[in-house]
Protein backbone atom coordinates (compact mmCIF):
# COMPACT_ATOMS: atom_id res chain seq x y z
CA UNK A 1 0.00 0.00 0.00
CA UNK A 2 1.26 3.31 -1.25
CA UNK A 3 0.04 5.76 1.73
CA UNK A 4 1.69 8.87 0.56
CA UNK A 5 -0.74 8.52 -2.30
CA UNK A 6 -3.56 7.03 -1.22
CA UNK A 7 -4.40 8.92 2.00
CA UNK A 8 -2.11 11.83 1.64
CA UNK A 9 -3.25 14.29 3.81
CA UNK A 10 -2.95 11.96 6.77
CA UNK A 11 0.87 11.42 5.60
CA UNK A 12 1.68 14.59 5.05
CA UNK A 13 0.54 15.78 8.68
CA UNK A 14 3.13 12.41 10.11
CA UNK A 15 5.77 13.88 7.64
CA UNK A 16 5.43 17.81 8.93
CA UNK A 17 5.46 15.96 12.47
CA UNK A 18 8.16 14.05 12.35
CA UNK A 19 10.35 17.40 10.82
CA UNK A 20 8.93 19.31 14.22
CA UNK A 21 10.12 17.15 16.29
CA UNK A 22 13.97 17.12 13.97
CA UNK A 23 14.04 21.22 14.70
CA UNK A 24 13.51 20.79 18.41
CA UNK A 25 16.85 20.89 20.67
CA UNK A 26 17.42 17.22 21.34
CA UNK A 27 20.75 15.73 19.68
CA UNK A 28 20.69 14.44 16.44
CA UNK A 29 22.14 11.43 17.68
CA UNK A 30 20.06 10.58 20.30
CA UNK A 31 16.79 11.22 18.17
CA UNK A 32 18.49 8.79 16.19
CA UNK A 33 19.58 6.11 18.65
CA UNK A 34 16.06 6.26 19.84
CA UNK A 35 14.66 5.57 16.37
CA UNK A 36 17.41 2.80 15.46
CA UNK A 37 16.57 1.01 18.87
CA UNK A 38 12.30 1.67 18.98
CA UNK A 39 12.84 -0.05 15.39
CA UNK A 40 14.23 -2.98 16.47
CA UNK A 41 12.19 -3.44 19.66
CA UNK A 42 9.26 -3.06 17.19
CA UNK A 43 11.01 -5.11 14.52
CA UNK A 44 11.00 -2.72 11.67
CA UNK A 45 13.77 -3.58 9.14
CA UNK A 46 12.54 -0.32 7.38
CA UNK A 47 12.73 2.10 10.08
CA UNK A 48 16.48 0.55 11.03
CA UNK A 49 17.62 0.49 7.91
CA UNK A 50 17.11 3.76 7.58
CA UNK A 51 18.26 5.75 10.81
CA UNK A 52 21.05 3.20 11.08
CA UNK A 53 21.84 5.44 7.82
CA UNK A 54 20.69 8.56 9.28
CA UNK A 55 22.92 7.62 12.80
CA UNK A 56 25.98 7.17 10.18
CA UNK A 57 25.56 10.58 8.64
CA UNK A 58 25.00 12.49 11.94
CA UNK A 59 28.83 10.84 13.00
CA UNK A 60 27.22 7.67 14.77
CA UNK A 61 30.18 4.68 14.75
CA UNK A 62 29.19 1.70 13.59
CA UNK A 63 30.11 0.38 16.97
CA UNK A 64 27.76 2.14 19.02
CA UNK A 65 25.14 1.07 16.25
CA UNK A 66 25.74 -2.62 16.88
CA UNK A 67 26.20 -1.95 20.24
CA UNK A 68 23.03 -0.64 20.59
CA UNK A 69 20.93 -3.32 20.89
CA UNK A 70 22.67 -4.61 23.92
CA UNK A 71 23.26 -0.76 25.44
CA UNK A 72 22.87 -1.75 28.82
CA UNK A 73 26.58 -3.49 28.72
CA UNK A 74 28.36 -1.80 26.76
CA UNK A 75 30.54 1.00 28.36
CA UNK A 76 29.81 2.90 24.52
CA UNK A 77 27.04 5.09 25.92
CA UNK A 78 27.04 8.25 28.00
CA UNK A 79 24.41 7.84 31.26
CA UNK A 80 22.54 10.92 29.08
CA UNK A 81 22.25 8.51 25.83
CA UNK A 82 21.19 5.61 28.42
CA UNK A 83 18.59 7.38 30.08
CA UNK A 84 17.52 8.26 26.72
CA UNK A 85 17.36 4.49 25.83
CA UNK A 86 15.59 3.31 28.96
CA UNK A 87 12.71 5.98 28.12
CA UNK A 88 11.82 4.80 24.98
CA UNK A 89 11.89 1.47 25.23
CA UNK A 90 9.87 1.21 28.33
CA UNK A 91 7.62 4.13 26.29
CA UNK A 92 7.57 1.58 23.68
CA UNK A 93 7.15 -1.40 25.52
CA UNK A 94 4.08 0.31 27.67
CA UNK A 95 4.03 -2.43 30.84
CA UNK A 96 0.61 -2.16 33.10
CA UNK A 97 2.24 0.71 34.67
CA UNK A 98 3.46 2.60 31.98
CA UNK A 99 6.90 4.34 32.35
CA UNK A 100 8.27 3.79 35.97
CA UNK A 101 8.52 6.91 38.13
CA UNK A 102 12.29 5.96 38.04
CA UNK A 103 13.02 5.99 34.47
CA UNK A 104 11.27 9.48 34.10
CA UNK A 105 13.29 10.80 36.77
CA UNK A 106 16.87 9.52 35.01
CA UNK A 107 14.93 11.44 32.09
CA UNK A 108 14.26 14.87 33.78
CA UNK A 109 17.95 14.54 35.10
CA UNK A 110 19.80 14.45 31.77
CA UNK A 111 17.38 16.75 29.96
CA UNK A 112 15.79 19.93 30.05
CA UNK A 113 12.05 20.40 29.57
CA UNK A 114 12.33 20.96 26.05
CA UNK A 115 14.84 17.96 25.49
CA UNK A 116 12.46 15.84 26.99
CA UNK A 117 9.32 16.96 25.30
CA UNK A 118 11.45 16.14 21.85
CA UNK A 119 12.05 12.71 23.28
CA UNK A 120 8.53 11.53 24.19
CA UNK A 121 7.58 12.99 20.88
CA UNK A 122 10.12 11.06 19.38
CA UNK A 123 9.57 8.09 20.55
CA UNK A 124 5.58 8.08 19.98
CA UNK A 125 6.59 9.26 16.29
CA UNK A 126 8.82 6.22 15.66
CA UNK A 127 6.89 3.73 17.00
CA UNK A 128 4.10 5.33 14.58
CA UNK A 129 5.82 5.08 11.65
CA UNK A 130 6.87 1.10 13.27
CA UNK A 131 3.47 0.32 13.19
CA UNK A 132 2.94 1.08 9.59
CA UNK A 133 5.99 -0.47 8.18
CA UNK A 134 6.10 -3.97 9.69
CA UNK A 135 1.84 -4.47 9.03
CA UNK A 136 3.01 -2.85 5.22
CA UNK A 137 6.15 -5.26 5.33
CA UNK A 138 8.16 -1.92 4.07
CA UNK A 139 11.45 -3.03 2.86
CA UNK A 140 14.45 -0.84 2.99
CA UNK A 141 15.34 1.84 -0.10
CA UNK A 142 13.36 4.38 -1.17
CA UNK A 143 14.03 6.88 1.05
Amino acid sequence: MNLPRIAPEVYKAWATAEMAIRKGPLDPVILELVKIRVSQINGCLFCIDMHTVEARKEGESEQRIFHLNAWRESTLFTETEKAALEYAEAATELGPHGVSDEIWAAAEKHFGEGQLAGLVAMTAQINLWNRIGVPLRLQPGGY
